[in-house]
């Protein structure tokens, strides 16, 4: 059995050790979310290393033979790069692509040492940046990040892990360092089929209804549903999927464990239960205005396509649906009335190259697979457009005003007296005329509807109902 499941102590350098120093075995007592176990007493650092006491020894990957190869395959980053973008969640903004472009050329490890002071500067990193740095990793404690995320049945997942979604890549430089998740699903798994649904927080009822009918609809056709957990059409497009006993996946724009708004902290608990919710946030972040645009870019990456439901030309949900755009997703748009202000938005949407959509179907029929096809739309069938060419001139002959002669329906249909004589008689089965002597008649639609339902006469409901298979 691996030190790391007994709990016992192991030797793991310190990432920010001075060259010279020796490994301590400084972790033991409580756990980290792995299990690999935290210190129960703290060791001093030099003074003037700009890091706090707490968490400051950065795990790094165990190579023994024993736990190396199972700990690879669970986690799939080693120790050290997780802690430091951890860390790092916690000293930059989401979505800065300057941070982006340091952590693809010098890695999350040396990115970090760099800006909080610990090695040389990232290339055109100001004097002034690199003191905001400082002063915010003051505050850093990773480890307890990690241990406070596992309280909350929750963890954090790299670009390298076995969870982490592929297309989130396509937002390059402005990926997210990290992603921390509470909830049981795999994200990349959930995130395969996956559609967003966003829209104004001040919806109308209308808006609400369609929203909530979406996520219902798409849900049941096995589609998660990724939306931000605000008021309006979020959440009743996560409660529509809710009800449908589906998969929804909330992105905060704040720590997974601040539920915001408030007033949806029971919602946001609900789809941590039956869902996901993830943020690029840590633990205890707090929402800011350019923080639910930034988040916005991880939903359009996040899923197939975008759905807008509701908008005003201003709007975040359309950031959302342009850079789904941008990253070649589906963008679908659902119209409303033309004199509400809350669907100017959608409607200049999809002037673009927005797609409208209606239900939950034709969705499914733009971003999904073969065979996601959405109904036939028709109008209501009647049943004169069963009958034939030839029986359906006939019938347009008679008149309205009294009984028609037989040689007069021929002339107005264009046929011969036999062949009219014919097509009267299947038109009398049908229940469409009456016959009175030599002359013949339409049957008023009333009556004729009241005897297909009484089924009296009895030719008239079963000649329609089997023209209708």
């Amino acid at each position: 059995m691996s030190a790391s499941s007994t709990g016992g102590r192991g030797a793991v350098p310190a990432l920010f050790s001075e060259p010279g120093q020796g490994q301590g075995g400084w972790y033991e007592g409580r756990a980290l979310p792995d299990g690999r176990g935290v210190p129960d007493e703290r060791k001093g650092l030099p003074e003037g290393r700009g890091v706090p006491e707490q968490g400051q020894e950065l795990l790094e990957e165990r190579a023994t033979p024993d736990d190396g190869p199972e700990l690879a395959e669970r986690r799939g980053v080693p120790d050290a790069e997780r802690l430091a973008r951890a860390a790092l969640t916690r000293l930059v903004e989401p979505g800065d692509e300057t941070v982006g472009r340091w952590l693809r050329r010098m890695g999350p490890v040396a990115l970090w040492r760099a800006l909080t002071g610990k090695g040389k500067p990232p290339p055109g990193a100001t004097g002034e940046r690199l003191a905001g740095c400082a002063l915010r990793a003051a505050g850093v404690d990773p480890v307890a990040d990690l241990a406070l995320i596992a309280r909350c049945g929750g963890r954090f997942i790299c670009p390298g892990d076995l969870d982490w979604p592929g297309q989130l890549d396509d937002l390059g430089d402005a990926r997210p360092v990290g992603l921390w998740v509470r909830g049981r699903a795999d994200l990349r798994m959930w995130a395969l089929r996956s559609v967003a649904v966003v829209g104004a927080r001040a919806c109308s009822d209308y808006g609400a209804h369609v929203a909530a009918c979406l996520g219902t609809g798409l849900a049941e056709r096995g589609w998660v549903l990724v939306s931000g957990a605000a008021h309006g059409v979020d959440g009743a497009a996560h409660r529509g999927a809710l009800a449908a006993g589906g998969a929804t996946i909330a992105v905060l724009a704040s720590g997974v464990d601040v539920p915001y708004p408030r007033a949806h902290a029971e919602l946001i608990e609900r789809i941590a239960e039956q869902g996901l919710v993830l943020a690029e946030l840590p633990p205890g972040a707090h929402p800011t205005r350019p923080r639910f645009v930034l988040r916005n870019r991880v939903i359009a990456a996040l899923t197939r396509g975008t759905v807008v439901v509701e908008a005003q030309y201003r709007s975040g949900s359309l950031v959302t649906a342009r850079r789904a755009q941008q990253l070649g997703r589906s963008t679908m748009g659902v119209p409303g009335p033309v004199t509400s202000a809350l669907s100017a938005g959608v409607h200049e949407l999809l002037r673009g190259e927005a797609v409208l959509v209606t239900d939950a179907a034709e969705v499914a029929e733009l971003i999904g697979g073969i065979g996601d096809l959405a109904p036939e739309r028709r109008g209501p069938l009647v049943e004169r457009d069963l009958l034939d060419p030839v029986t359906a001139r006939v019938l347009e002959a008679l008149s309205a005003r009294g009984g028609n002669h037989l040689r007069d329906v021929a002339r107005e249909s264009g046929t011969g007296c036999d062949e009219a004589l014919g097509r009267l008689h299947e038109l009398l089965a049908l229940g469409f005329v009456e016959r009175h002597g030599d002359r013949w008649e339409l049957v008023p639609p009333a009556r004729r509807s009241d005897g297909a339902r009484r089924g009296d006469p009895p030719n008239r409901g079963n000649r329609v109902k089997g023209l209708r298979r």
